[in-house]
C-alpha cells in the first residue's frame, strides 16, 4: 500500500492507494478516519485501485482553522479523484456519503458510480414525516448534549456521549478498543465544526437528479427509522438510475459489522454497472417518496 500526502484546496490530506483496476475512492464518516475501511480494502483491492484517505480535520490530515463546510470536503474529494484518475467509483458512509452525494450533484462527470450508506441529510426528511418527529427530537436533544460538551472543550466526554446516546447505546464506549476511543476523541473538534456549517444536513435534490450515473443507496435494518426515509427521497430524486437496498442485520457501519458481505456487494454492484445497462434488480427495494 502506497501512502502519500496531497496539498489540495489549501490543506494537506493523507491518503493511501492499493490494488489494480478501475479507480475506487472510499469516503469515511465523522469521528473516524481511513482505517475504518481496513476490513474491506484487501478484498476490494483484488478488483480495484482503491484510495482511502483522512478527510480534512481527521487524524493524519490537516485541520485548518475557522469554520469549515461540507462543500470543502466535496472539493477535496474531487481533487483526490482527479489524482487517482477521474472518473472514479465512489463508495461512502454517513457524513462521507453526504459529501459524495453533494459532489455527484455538483460535478457528476467525476463519478463512474456512487454507493452511499445512510447519509445524515436530516433536512430532506421534512415536516411531513410526522411519525418521525418524536425520534428526531430525541436525536436532536442527544446531539445538542454532544455538541455542548465539545464546545466546552470536553472532547472525550462528547465522544462518549455520541457513542452511547446517539450511535450505539449505553455502555458501548468502554467496549470499544482503546485505539478507536482515541481516534474519536482526537477527531471530536471536527464533528463540532461539521455541525457549525448551516448546510451540513442539506442537499439540492433537483440538482442531484441530474446525476446520470448508477447509484446504490443503502440503509441498515438495525438503523434509526429516519435513514430509510432519507434514502427513499434520494432514490426518488435519482429515479431509475438508483437502486435502494436494505442491508439486513446491519446498522450504520456495515463495512465494520459484515465487511466481506459489504465488499462483495459493492464489487458486484460496480461490475453490474459495466456489464449491462442499468436496471433495478428484482431483489432491490423500490423507491418511495
Amino acid at each position: 500500500m502506497a501512502a502519500a500526502r496531497a496539498r489540495v484546496n489549501g490543506v494537506d490530506l493523507y491518503y493511501e492507494v492499493v490494488g489494480e483496476g478501475e479507480p475506487l475512492v472510499l469516503v469515511h464518516g465523522s469521528w473516524v478516519d481511513h482505517e475504518t475501511w481496513q476490513r474491506v480494502v484487501p478484498r476490494l483491492a483484488r478488483s480495484f485501485r482503491v484510495l482511502v484517505y483522512d478527510r480534512r480535520g481527521h487524524s493524519r490530515s490537516e485541520r485548518p482553522p475557522g469554520q469549515g463546510s461540507r462543500r470543502q470536503d466535496e472539493d477535496d474529494l474531487a481533487s483526490l479523484i482527479e489524482i487517482l484518475g477521474a472518473p472514479a467509483h465512489v463508495a461512502a458512509n454517513s457524513f462521507g456519503a453526504s459529501t459524495a452525494l453533494g459532489l455527484a450533484a455538483r460535478r457528476p462527470e467525476l463519478l463512474r458510480s456512487l454507493t452511499a450508506h445512510e447519509p445524515p441529510l436530516m433536512d430532506i426528511v421534512g415536516d411531513g414525516d410526522r411519525e418521525l418527529r418524536p425520534v428526531l427530537q430525541a436525536m436532536e436533544t442527544a446531539l445538542d448534549g454532544v455538541l455542548a460538551a465539545l464546545h466546552a472543550g470536553e472532547d472525550r466526554a462528547g465522544a462518549q456521549r455520541f457513542v452511547e446516546d446517539v450511535a450505539i447505546g449505553p455502555g458501548a464506549w468502554e467496549q470499544l478498543p482503546d485505539r478507536v476511543r482515541q481516534t474519536f476523541t482526537a477527531n471530536a473538534p471536527t464533528f463540532a465544526d461539521e455541525h457549525g456549517d448551516p448546510d451540513w444536513a442539506r442537499l439540492d435534490l433537483a440538482r442531484l437528479a441530474g446525476f446520470p450515473g448508477p447509484a446504490l443507496l443503502t440503509f441498515g435494518s438495525e438503523s434509526p427509522p429516519w435513514f430509510p426515509v432519507i434514502v427513499g427521497k434520494l432514490a426518488t430524486a435519482l429515479g431509475g438510475r438508483a437502486r435502494m437496498r436494505t442491508l439486513e442485520g446491519d446498522g450504520h457501519v456495515p463495512h465494520l459489522t459484515h465487511p466481506d458481505r459489504y465488499a462483495d456487494g459493492l464489487a458486484e454492484f460496480i461490475r453490474s454497472t459495466a456489464s449491462k445497462p442499468f436496471s433495478r434488480p428484482a431483489g432491490d427495494r423500490p423507491s418511495r417518496p
